[in-house]
């Protein structure tokens, strides 16, 4: 980023950088050197902890050079703007809005950016000469994937879902068939989790469970509810209950209400919850329903399938994919339209599948970073960088190595995604806006950044980063001013791929969603450059008490450096202005229509999502 805006024909058109001339060029000769080792230095900064520093050091001063060039070229769009007339124009659109704050003095302006400059410049050369020490080696150009393998996408993924629909539809049968034969027995509830490492395609395996025609026509409520890290019985029972029930007495009575005397068949997908009181009380209202009533969970953990199963001996482990069977996601993904043939090849396979460690994910990821290989020497090397998966690493050696295989660009795209709570439904039109607003997108002679962004977003998909891509119907949020019904794509992360962004961000990113997140971060104080919070559903008085003992506190010292604020629900007046280097602000309308006088100060800010 930092690289193409040194050299915006914008700077040198507005000559906003007169006498700055020689700490650009200097930009200009040091980038490109950074720029051939990144991918090397970001694969030792995993491992190596002085490597790990260094790279720190280099976003930071990154981010700053970034905010630099940003100013300047706001000062050269402002002029622009004034000599085409429109910075009178009123009733233009926000973005114009923007050129309307008043001139700096240039002098003023060219001397306080101009130490700025000076000093990102000093650091990023200091950065450069220190590399030297650290042995790193140029990376080779990655090869693009071609246009008629990117067609047949949507063909591949449905042929992942039924090779792996094959390969588990006698561990399916067997579950179906412990439901329905739970009808003549004379327990009034069956709990049984579906237990195993991540990866392995739990979810999935009890989605066939759920979609089967015998189990839909069997059962009179099917409910699914992502239950992930925070167990809280009033979330899931709002949940299923499907309601936005804030007393959390009353939701457990309607829960009751709904569920009694029908049979039904729930699904708590990705539990983590050792609290046996906590399931206990939910238990308890679950035991209202009908005769033969059943709930499935998922959960990695054994220990948690032992609290939660009722009914039957032990919990489900779910088997390993196949050799078999992973071979041949392997090879749906790795080739498009020809299977070659040949012993070498043959022995390679073996050895991917080896590495999969019976995991569809592992074997997808694979499989799509293997597609973009062009020939046997990079399988093979590709091969080298990847590791056995055992049972403490799992498979995030592999999924870790998909990643650093990423272009850059994309690496960015995808990592900011640490953003979202896990199991959280991202709109990917936002998302895509974000990106452009980051600048995490480069500019495609021809194409809009939107289409840049959509791509960018099916390749991510295409090698697994993203799954469960789907369109929908919904309506505007209740304190939004539109109520109206909206189409809109959106997805989710699995939760091992959303390890790996948060890996990589690491305390870049403030996810507040509830009371567990506020005290880890008030016990470890971050400095995050992008923060999210939702609490829809609590009470008034903890959202206040919320705000007030994080978000100030969180923010306080750091203003300069947030660049992401995203609200999802309740909104706490802020002095938005005061965030001089934020770029992309997420609030609910009416929150909107009264911070919309502030924004137009933020000179960064170029996406407000209402």
């Amino acid at each position: 980023m930092v690289k193409e805006k040194a050299s915006s024909y914008l700077l040198e058109q507005y000559k906003v950088m007169q006498g700055m001339e020689e700490q650009r060029e200097k930009l200009e000769r040091n980038l490109p050197a950074i720029l051939n080792i990144i991918q090397d230095a970001e694969e030792k900064g995993a491992s190596q902890n002085d490597v790990a520093t260094w790279l720190i050091h280099l976003k930071k001063a990154a981010f700053e050079a970034n905010d630099v060039f940003d100013e300047f070229k706001y000062e050269a769009l402002r002029r622009d703007a004034k000599k085409k007339g429109h910075h009178r124009k009123l009733g233009k659109a926000a973005a114009t809005a923007r050129f309307l704050v008043p001139a700096r003095n240039p002098i003023v302006l060219r001397y306080r950016m101009g130490k700025k400059l000076s000093r990102t410049v000093q650091t990023i050369e200091d950065l450069v000469a220190e590399m030297d020490k650290f042995n790193f080696s140029r990376h080779l150009q990655q090869a693009q994937p071609s246009r008629q393998w990117r067609q047949t996408d949507s063909i591949i993924i449905d042929s992942d879902r039924d090779i792996v629909s094959r390969s588990r539809d006698q561990e399916k049968k067997k579950i179906v068939r412990m439901l329905l034969d739970q009808t003549s027995s004379d327990m009034d509830l069956m709990v049984l989790p579906i237990v195993g490492p991540g990866g392995m395609g739990k979810t999935t395996f009890v989605q066939l469970i759920y979609n089967d025609p015998a189990i839909r026509k069997h059962f009179e409520l099917q409910r699914w509810c992502c239950v992930s890290d925070d167990f809280d019985v009033h979330t899931i029972a709002s949940n299923i209950c499907e309601s936005s029930e804030k007393d959390r007495e009353k939701t457990l009575r309607d829960l009751q209400d709904i569920i009694s005397g029908k049979r039904y068949l729930i699904v708590l997908d990705d539990v983590w919850n050792r609290d046996a009181d906590k399931w206990g009380k939910l238990k308890t209202c679950l035991r209202q329903g009908g005769k033969g009533s059943a709930v499935l969970t998922t959960t990695r953990d054994s220990k948690v399938a032992e609290i939660m199963v009722t009914g039957v001996d032990e919990a489900h482990s779910i088997e390993k994919l196949s050799e078999v069977h992973l071979r041949e996601i392997v090879q749906s993904r790795a080739f498009s339209l020809q299977n070659p043939n040949s012993d070498e090849l043959d022995c390679i396979f073996g050895r991917i599948v080896d590495r999969c460690a019976g995991s569809p994910l592992a074997a997808k990821a694979f499989g799509s970073m293997l597609s973009n290989k062009t020939s046997m020497n990079e399988w093979k090397y590709t091969l080298s960088k990847s590791s056995i998966c055992n049972e403490t690493s799992g498979i995030l050696p592999i999924l870790k190595l998909s990643f650093d295989d990423l272009p850059s660009h994309m690496k960015q795209c995808f990592a900011f995604c640490a953003l979202f709570p896990k199991d959280y439904e991202i709109n990917v039109d936002l998302l895509i806006n974000l990106w452009m607003a980051h600048d995490f997108i480069p500019a495609q002679d021809g194409d809009q950044p939107e289409t840049v962004g959509a791509q960018i977003f099916n390749e991510l998909t295409w090698r697994s980063f993203f799954q469960d891509v789907k369109q929908t119907f919904s309506h505007g949020h209740p304190l939004s001013e539109s109520l109206s019904l909206r189409k809109r794509t959106i997805c989710k992360i699995h939760d091992l791929m959303h390890d790996i962004a948060l890996s990589v961000m690491g305390k870049e990113c403030a996810t507040i969603v509830g009371k567990p997140t506020v005290n880890k971060l008030l016990q470890n104080p971050t400095t995050p450059r992008h923060v999210f919070m939702s609490v829809y559903g609590a009470s008034v008085v903890f959202k206040k008490r919320l705000i007030i003992s994080s978000l100030d506190h969180l923010l306080k010292k750091q203003t300069a450096m947030l660049q992401t604020l995203f609200f999802t629900d309740y909104y706490h007046r802020l002095d938005i202005s005061q965030y001089t280097s934020l770029r992309a602000l997420h609030l609910l309308g009416t929150a909107y229509t009264e911070q919309k006088h502030l924004t137009g100060q933020i000179q960064h800010l170029s996406f407000q999502w209402t």
